[in-house]
């Protein structure tokens, strides 16, 4: 059965993989081209080369979108990772955890905290007790453990808590769709939604907005790139 299978997998993988090419990599391609056009629809579409590029970094709103985003992401990867590690902690220490009372008070952190609070709990699972054991033997205190032993080993998780907090945030549309809507002025408005009312609120902006997405899709890559090659190095060898 186990050599049947290796025989004929491409037969088995063949139905998901066409898929992906025609759900996934066939519209992403053509988003990437109808981002150099000027269209109201795929049929009328006109190729203008840049300038769609060049109107989204001229367009206030979409830069503005950008660093409220930012700072909104960096303040969630904060809050989120820090009350879910927090948690986590206490609870493998068989402590009262009541430090998820702030998840009530952000939106984001209530969704997320419990999902990375499971994910850091399975990593100082993980840890073997021996680590510990032998600081503690060495004189060293909660604290000292805590920076030299724990998180050290750790940063798988923090790895993957991170990426995900970060792009999640990045990615943020119907909550900011339903709570603010961008008011006042575009003020609270995240890329996403000001993607989505270029797109769909401007009439013959599609172009741009098509520009403004591939921006975003290379603005959310390459900074998850950039945190998952910080943390990974310096996560422990084992």
């Amino acid at each position: 059965m186990e050599k049947s299978i290796k025989k004929y997998w491409p037969i088995f993988v063949l139905p998901t993989f066409a898929a992906f090419i025609i759900g996934f990599i066939v519209p992403f391609i053509e988003g990437i081209y109808l981002s150099f056009c000027k269209f109201t629809t795929i049929r009328d579409a006109s190729f203008v080369g840049l300038s769609n590029y060049v109107e989204a970094f001229k367009d206030n709103t979409f830069t503005h979108a950008f660093g409220f985003t930012a700072v909104f992401a960096v303040v969630t990867l904060v809050l989120i990772n820090v009350l879910a590690f927090a948690i986590a902690l206490a609870l493998t220490q068989k402590l009262s955890a009541k430090l998820g009372f702030w998840g009530l008070v952000i939106l984001i952190c209530w969704q997320q905290i419990g999902y990375m609070m499971i994910v850091y709990i399975a990593g100082l699972q993980a840890i073997p007790g021996s680590l510990n054991e032998a600081a503690m033997i060495d004189g060293a205190n909660k604290w000292q453990r805590l920076i030299h032993v724990t998180i050290p080993n750790m940063m798988p998780s923090i790895t993957i808590c991170t990426f995900l907090t970060i792009t999640n945030s990045f990615k943020l549309f119907d909550q900011n769709l339903s709570l603010t809507g961008g008011e006042p002025m575009h003020q609270t408005e995240m890329m996403a939604l000001n993607i989505y009312d270029t797109f769909y609120g401007r009439v013959g902006y599609e172009g741009v907005g098509q520009a403004k997405a591939v921006i975003f899709f290379i603005i959310v890559v390459a900074i998850g790139m950039i945190q998952l090659y910080a943390t990974k190095s310096k996560e422990v060898q084992q």
